[in-house]
Formats: structure tokens, sequence, C-alpha cells
């Protein structure tokens, strides 16, 4: 053998390993993003860099990994409405509640005597309650507290109400109120506490004063439709509620206050309507 045949043996040798060392070096690791595609596509290099803190800088917006949708809880089922409540937190309605167990209980006395004109002249600013003195009468006054969109009839100084607008307590509707004649009725004042159940309640026994100042008092009056305060009448709670069910706490919790008021008695039936529906409140 020559001496140039180990020195081709050698040669072979180490080509060999240089192109096994290049192959090994050419295996992907397994699982490394980008370096392999799928048969005829061609792998893309991954474009973020890291830190030497460890953070990704993606040189371009990453979307970020989907999570697993949590199903949301289920809703809380909504307390049931009372229809008869008042509105959350309704002083009057806590106010009644108090004075109600105060309020005495006895029989309705005979209408015997009753006349409208044992409470005053209709309306009159002679009184010792609220709007009282002011220059103005009962009525204007409580159609000005009631209504919005109000105009004035020119020189009255801002006292008689022309026009209107009534959003009935007892009934819900809208009524455009219009001064005159023919129009007028339409929205009535209401005595919450009736003059006519008032006297048989213990209303005999009040001072023609008290009996005035019951008549103009604005706890005890209401703007309402008027057909609403013909249906009424003089009747009380036991007898008579707006058809108007959410409003009812307001105006149950008006009667016992009023009744509390000018020392007025309920009958055992008035007395248990009165709880019932502030019960519910």
């Amino acid at each position: 053998m020559s001496s140039g045949t180990p020195r081709a043996i050698g040669a072979v040798v180490l080509g060999v390993a240089v192109l096994a060392g290049i192959g090994w070096c050419a295996e992907p690791e397994e699982g490394a993003p980008g370096t392999v595609g799928a048969p005829g596509t061609v792998g893309t290099p991954p474009t973020s860099a890291v830190d030497p803190e460890g953070n990704t800088s993606p040189s371009s917006p990453v979307e970020p990994p989907p999570v697993d949708a949590q199903p949301a809880p289920p809703a809380e089922p909504a307390p049931p409405v009372d229809p008869d409540a008042g509105p959350p937190g309704d002083p009057l309605v806590a106010a009644a509640r108090g004075a109600l167990p105060q309020l005495e209980v006895k029989g309705r006395a005979p209408k015997t005597g009753y006349d409208r004109d044992l409470f005053g002249q209709s309306w009159t600013d002679d009184v010792s309650v609220e709007f009282g003195r002011n220059g103005c009468d009962t009525r204007n006054d409580i159609l000005q507290r009631d209504l919005r969109d109000i105009t004035f009839r020119p020189g009255t100084r801002n006292c008689v109400v022309l026009t209107g607008v009534l959003e009935g307590p007892y009934t819900g509707e809208r009524i455009d109120f219009v001064r005159g004649q023919d129009t007028s009725s339409e929205v009535q004042i209401d005595h919450v506490v009736a003059m006519s159940d008032a006297w048989q309640k213990g209303a005999q026994q009040l001072t023609e004063e008290q009996r005035r100042d019951f008549a103009n008092d604005p706890l005890n009056l209401l703007a309402v439709a008027g057909w609403a305060n013909q249906q009424k009448g003089d009747g009380d709670t036991a007898t008579w509620l707006p058809p108007r069910r959410e409003f009812r706490c307001s105006y149950v919790s008006r009667q016992v206050l009023v009744k509390d008021r000018y020392g007025l008695w309920v009958t055992q039936a008035e007395r248990d309507a009165m709880d019932r529906v502030l019960a519910g409140c």
C-alpha cells in the first residue's frame, strides 16, 4: 500500500465526521416553533427577542393565547315587586307606621249636623297651616304645587293658575289643565280625609279654627283627576283606594298622618285596611 493511502483514508474519515456534525446541528429541537413547516411549506422564524430579564419584546403585536371562557354565574332573581308599595324610603310611610298605633279605634258617629260651612270659607287663605296668609287662595296654592309647566293669569302676582299639566296621582293619567267654566273641574282638589268622614270621626269636637286648618292643610290636599275625586266621595281607606296601586302607600300614609294631626279616630275596618296597605310598603 502506498504512503498516500492512510492520508486519503484520514481525509475521508474527517469529511464524514464534519458532515455528521453539520447534520446534528441542523436537527431541530423538538417542539421549537417556526423551524419546520408542513410538507411543501417554509417555516417562519420567530420575530420576538428576549431581554436579559426574560421578557418577550415582540417586533409586532402578538395576540394573547385564547383563554377558556368561564360561564357567568346565574343572575340573582329579582325580588318580587309589591304593586302597592310607594317610593323607596318614603318619609310619609315611615311616619305613618309610627302614628297608626296611636289612632283611637271607635265606631262612626252620626253625620247629623254636618255642613261644609262648618269648615270655613272654601279655600280661604286665613289659616295657620303651610301656605296660609301668603296672599293666594289654597286651591291655587295646591295647583302650583302639584302641576308642572304652569302659567298664571296676568296681574295676580303669580297666584291664579291658568294652565298646567297634571300627572294624576290617583290614576296616572296626564291631564292638560285649562282654567275655565267648562274645564276647571277636570282637575279637582281632593281632601284626602274627606270633611264628612272627619266630621263623623272627631271633627265635631274641633274648634272652628282647627276645622278651617284641616280643610286647607296641604298634607290633606291633592290635585287629582276630577272623575276620581267624584268616585271616591267621602270614602275612607276601608271603602276606597286609588286605582293606581303604586300610589296607595302615600295615600294611606297621608290619611293616617292627617287623622293623627287633628285627633280624629278610625273604625276597626279602616284601621285594618290601613295596616294591611302599610305592611306592604
